[in-house]
């Protein structure tokens, strides 16, 4: 099987290549870091098997599957980081799910159900679900970037912290500590990942350790060589770093 690896994550790209190179069924003959590079390449190169992730930044996944012109279908596994809506529109046949971070023998299970499935049934099922979804996602009932609670455990509760009520999320090694008010969440779960479920236009990634909600930005301090700083309303100061800049001021309307 020919197989293509689609991931705007070049670390996400790698663990699934590396993977595979232990698959003697399945060649890879290329890998995608957009939503546009990844249509031509299906379109042009057909590939047997598709590694999809559902949240990149040009467009997501089920925008790229729209636009799928080949017949039969390539047998697409979804990579996300959270099992929210809009998988729910599918219920995984010749299709699966890897849930980030997922673990090398979830990884060889889906693949051994890949190896076991025809074209036919593939193509077959491509096409219900690529229906199912779109009607679905026509309602206007799905939204692939965007979550009313995030889950967090503490002991033996959970607590369900509410986006709008999150004033920035910072990098801790593993983990996420995630400021709400005057309460600090740790959450074991990469900003990467994070960004995935949220609202785009409202958290912003400034610095490669730091998520802020623009909506508690209060004041942009500006210091020596063109540098800035987010200042939010609990009085923290936010680095904003210089790769980031221009995107945050941007959505910041400056």
């Amino acid at each position: 099987m020919k197989a293509l690896v689609i991931d705007d994550e070049e670390l996400a790209r790698r663990r699934v290549l590396n993977l595979l190179e232990d698959v003697e069924k399945i060649e890879v003959i290329g890998e995608c870091s957009n939503g546009r590079t990844a249509i031509e390449r299906i379109n042009t190169d057909k590939p047997d098997l598709v590694f999809l992730d559902i949240n990149m930044k040009d467009m997501n996944g089920f925008e790229v599957l729209k636009q799928v012109e080949i017949s039969p279908k390539p047998i697409v596994i979804f990579v996300t980081a959270y099992d929210n809506y809009a998988l729910k529109a599918f219920d995984a046949e010749a299709f699966d799910f890897l849930l980030k971070p997922f673990k090398d023998q979830r990884f060889f299970k889906t693949i051994n159900k890949v190896l076991e499935t025809t074209k036919t049934e593939a193509n077959v099922t491509f096409e219900k679900r690529l229906v199912e979804f779109f009607h679905e996602y026509s309602k206007g009932g799905l939204q692939l970037n965007s979550v009313q609670k995030i889950p967090v455990k503490q002991g033996n509760k959970t607590a369900l912290v509410d986006p709008n009520h999150i004033l920035y999320i910072q990098a801790s090694g593993y983990y996420a500590e995630i400021f709400v008010d005057s309460k600090k969440y740790v959450l074991r779960e990469s900003l990467n990942n994070l960004s995935e479920i949220l609202d785009s236009n409202t958290f912003v990634r400034i610095h490669r350790s730091t998520i802020a909600n623009l909506k508690y930005v209060n004041e942009i301090i500006h210091s020596d060589y063109s540098e800035i700083d987010a200042k939010m309303t609990d009085g923290k100061l936010l680095h904003v770093s210089k790769s980031h800049k221009k995107e945050f001021l941007e959505k910041i309307g400056i």
